[in-house]
Protein backbone atom coordinates (compact mmCIF):
# COMPACT_ATOMS: atom_id res chain seq x y z
CA UNK A 1 0.00 0.00 0.00
CA UNK A 2 2.96 2.20 0.81
CA UNK A 3 4.49 1.47 -2.35
CA UNK A 4 2.11 2.94 -4.11
CA UNK A 5 1.32 5.70 -2.38
CA UNK A 6 5.01 6.84 -2.62
CA UNK A 7 5.45 5.90 -6.29
CA UNK A 8 2.66 8.48 -7.42
CA UNK A 9 3.49 11.16 -4.86
CA UNK A 10 7.33 10.82 -6.30
CA UNK A 11 5.72 10.88 -9.91
CA UNK A 12 3.65 13.47 -9.38
CA UNK A 13 6.32 16.23 -7.41
CA UNK A 14 8.96 14.95 -10.28
CA UNK A 15 6.03 15.97 -13.03
CA UNK A 16 5.80 19.07 -11.55
CA UNK A 17 9.44 19.77 -11.45
CA UNK A 18 9.98 19.20 -15.13
CA UNK A 19 6.61 21.40 -15.89
CA UNK A 20 8.49 23.84 -13.44
CA UNK A 21 11.63 23.81 -15.45
CA UNK A 22 10.35 24.39 -18.96
CA UNK A 23 8.43 27.31 -17.89
CA UNK A 24 11.85 28.47 -16.87
CA UNK A 25 13.26 27.93 -20.30
CA UNK A 26 10.18 29.42 -21.76
CA UNK A 27 10.87 32.61 -19.41
CA UNK A 28 14.31 32.40 -20.09
CA UNK A 29 14.89 32.60 -23.72
CA UNK A 30 11.51 34.89 -24.05
CA UNK A 31 12.06 37.72 -21.74
CA UNK A 32 15.77 38.01 -21.33
CA UNK A 33 17.17 41.11 -22.45
CA UNK A 34 20.83 40.65 -22.78
CA UNK A 35 23.23 38.22 -24.29
CA UNK A 36 24.65 37.84 -21.17
CA UNK A 37 21.14 37.33 -18.70
CA UNK A 38 20.72 34.79 -21.30
CA UNK A 39 23.87 32.83 -20.45
CA UNK A 40 23.23 32.79 -17.24
CA UNK A 41 19.89 31.50 -16.92
CA UNK A 42 20.64 28.68 -18.95
CA UNK A 43 23.93 28.01 -16.88
CA UNK A 44 21.36 28.08 -14.35
CA UNK A 45 18.73 25.56 -16.08
CA UNK A 46 21.45 23.05 -16.86
CA UNK A 47 22.54 23.29 -12.84
CA UNK A 48 19.32 22.60 -12.09
CA UNK A 49 18.61 19.63 -14.85
CA UNK A 50 21.03 17.88 -13.23
CA UNK A 51 20.21 18.10 -10.05
CA UNK A 52 16.65 16.78 -10.81
CA UNK A 53 18.48 14.03 -12.96
CA UNK A 54 20.65 12.66 -10.04
CA UNK A 55 17.80 12.88 -7.95
CA UNK A 56 15.21 10.80 -10.13
CA UNK A 57 18.13 8.59 -10.43
CA UNK A 58 18.72 7.97 -6.94
CA UNK A 59 14.86 7.91 -6.45
CA UNK A 60 14.74 4.84 -9.48
CA UNK A 61 17.78 3.34 -7.28
CA UNK A 62 16.52 3.68 -3.80
CA UNK A 63 13.15 2.07 -5.07
CA UNK A 64 14.93 -1.22 -6.79
CA UNK A 65 16.74 -1.50 -3.84
CA UNK A 66 13.56 -1.82 -1.47
CA UNK A 67 11.80 -4.03 -3.89
CA UNK A 68 14.68 -6.35 -3.78
CA UNK A 69 14.62 -6.44 -0.20
CA UNK A 70 11.17 -6.39 0.13
CA UNK A 71 10.86 -9.72 1.96
CA UNK A 72 12.45 -9.25 5.05
CA UNK A 73 15.38 -11.15 4.57
CA UNK A 74 13.50 -14.42 4.29
CA UNK A 75 14.04 -16.56 0.71
CA UNK A 76 11.05 -18.08 -0.38
CA UNK A 77 11.02 -21.27 -1.56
Amino acid sequence: MFGKVKKVFFTGVFGILYVGFIAQLVYVLGWSKDANEVMLGMAGLSLEWLILIAARYLSKRSSNSAQQHGNGGFRRR
